[in-house]
């Protein structure tokens, strides 16, 4: 973190530096981190985050409807909406309040991740009877499109069927075919080997 705020524009190192102070001393157990590059404060998970733009830094909370509820500003990534100087942050005793009362709804898990929703039902996979029919007759490239997983069954049928010309369409087919015979998904040039 400490390289963050030394990389950061000459306005935002104070604003950095001051939060930075005032979340470890409302909570001392607090742990630094940098998370999809910008620097995190984890207690129990995440408990607030910072981040220096070029005109402007933020700062939030993980559960901040929670944390800070109505006062919360919109704009930026952080409830306190565009940060360009410290007069743009509460004091420190209400900041340090927000950080003392984040960290106890993780003391008392109140405040529980949002879970995941249950992935959609897939639609049922649409092959076209041609397409059936030029696998039938290639017993290799049939047993291939069988055990493919459904994105990459997916994958052909779709690249096979949006093909503008009935010319591209055959050409794709045949393609497809050889490349299933060979048991080669429809991206195998980019695959990991």
């Amino acid at each position: 973190m400490d390289a963050y705020i030394a990389k950061s524009a000459n306005f935002a190192k104070p604003i950095l530096n001051y939060i930075r102070d005032v979340v470890h001393s409302a909570c001392p157990e607090v742990e630094e981190a940098i998370k999809w590059t910008f620097p995190n404060f984890l207690y129990k998970g995440i408990l607030c985050h910072m981040a220096a733009f070029k005109a402007h830094c933020s700062f939030g909370f993980w559960n901040s409807r929670n944390v800070i509820g109505a006062d919360a500003k919109d704009g930026g990534m952080g409830q306190f909406g565009r940060i360009t100087s410290l007069s743009d942050l509460p004091t420190k005793a209400v900041l340090a309040g927000y950080v003392k009362k984040a960290a106890k709804l993780k003391d008392s898990g109140a405040v529980k991740s949002a879970r995941r929703t249950q992935a959609k039902p897939r639609k049922p996979l649409v092959i076209p009877v041609y397409f059936k029919s030029a696998l039938s007759r290639n017993k290799k490239a049939q047993a291939t499109f069988d055990d493919f997983s459904y994105s990459h069954k997916k994958e052909y049928v779709q690249w096979v069927t949006e093909a503008k010309t009935e010319e591209t369409r055959e050409r794709r087919l045949q393609t497809a075919l050889e490349w299933m015979a060979a048991g080669k998904s429809r991206n195998w040039k980019y695959a990991r080997c």
